[in-house]
């Protein structure tokens, strides 16, 4: 069996894949934190109000990004004779374009760059909601985009809403909690999307995602009994520790499993029908957001509400 981890040289005569916005693309990474446990105000609260530099800009550059790529995923899913939904498609991605060029340019997000920014999230969940309700109701040929698929997309787009309108949670464990069910329910889906994308013929490959798949749906059941207690709001909860820790040993096999499988479609050693290898790219960045998350959440919750410091 190929070990999943080899690195290799590409083939001379293979064509250069370059994700979109490929010297960005390496910024994800666990140690990329997107928000900080650092507080600049000496005035801040502690532990009640931690997180208190959560930087919305640097989340909007992330999601806007996941936000055009959506739109590429559903054009390249979209039978050819739905040239409505195309054209849609590809103002989506022209749309966010734009949007990223003007984020990377701002130092707030704040002003017409917000109000415009949140206008295209709702633009693009109305889109994702409406092909998804034309799949249900069987009016629209389905094409290669599953339901579930747009059901999961569409999900991803109301969170970045709702971190463009809503404040962050003031504390750190119901923060963390929720985090780790929406991300957990995200990955377990990546799996099976993976699963049902691989040739049949890649039967070690599907294995090890299905034995991936069994133990995130564990995981995010887990997690959701965890947030349900957390609502008695105890005053210490080390088991969201030892659970957190486990997640984050469990999402860096599933990032690197990710990385492979994207390394050998460059590599053309992969039998599937992933319509393009920005998508293995683009979950696997995915994962890395979620560990970057917990490896600034986990320190707080760890201070404040812990007696394993």
């Amino acid at each position: 069996m190929k070990e999943f981890n080899d690195t290799k040289e590409k083939p001379d005569n293979q064509d250069n894949y370059i994700p979109v916005d490929d010297i960005e693309s390496s910024g994800f990474q666990v140690n990329n934190v997107v928000l900080t446990n650092v507080c600049k105000d000496p005035d801040s609260p502690g532990c009640k109000e931690c997180l208190c530099q959560y930087n919305r800009l640097e989340e909007a550059r992330f999601w806007s990004r996941i936000m055009e790529e959506h739109a590429l995923f559903i054009l390249l899913g979209l039978p050819c004779d739905q040239s409505k939904h195309r054209e849609k498609a590809k103002f989506f991605i022209n749309l966010f374009s734009g949007l990223r060029k003007r984020l990377d340019e701002a130092c707030k997000l704040e002003g017409d760059l917000l109000r415009d920014l949140i206008e295209a999230v709702k633009a693009i969940i109305e889109f994702k909601a409406e092909l998804l309700r034309h799949n249900i109701e069987c009016r629209k040929a389905p094409g290669s985009n599953y339901p579930l698929l747009l059901d999961h997309i569409r999900r991803e787009a109301e969170r970045f809403l709702s971190l463009l309108q809503k404040p962050v949670p003031q504390d750190s464990l119901e923060l963390l909690l929720e985090q780790e069910a929406f991300w957990l329910r995200i990955m377990k889906e990546h799996i099976e999307f993976v699963i049902h994308l691989l040739d049949p013929s890649e039967r070690e490959l599907i294995e090890q995602a299905e034995a991936f798949r069994k133990t995130f749906s564990r995981l995010l059941e887990t997690a959701r009994d965890l947030l349900s207690m957390n609502e008695v709001r105890p005053k210490n909860f080390n088991t969201v520790i030892r659970f957190t820790q486990d997640v984050v040993r469990n999402t860096t096999q599933l990032r690197d499993f990710k990385a492979a499988a994207f390394e050998l479609t460059i590599l053309c050693e992969l039998l599937s029908i992933v319509s393009t290898p920005l998508l293995l790219d683009h979950i696997r960045r995915e994962a890395d957001k979620f560990l970057s998350e917990l490896e600034v959440l986990l320190p707080e919750v760890i201070k404040c509400h812990s007696t394993l410091q």
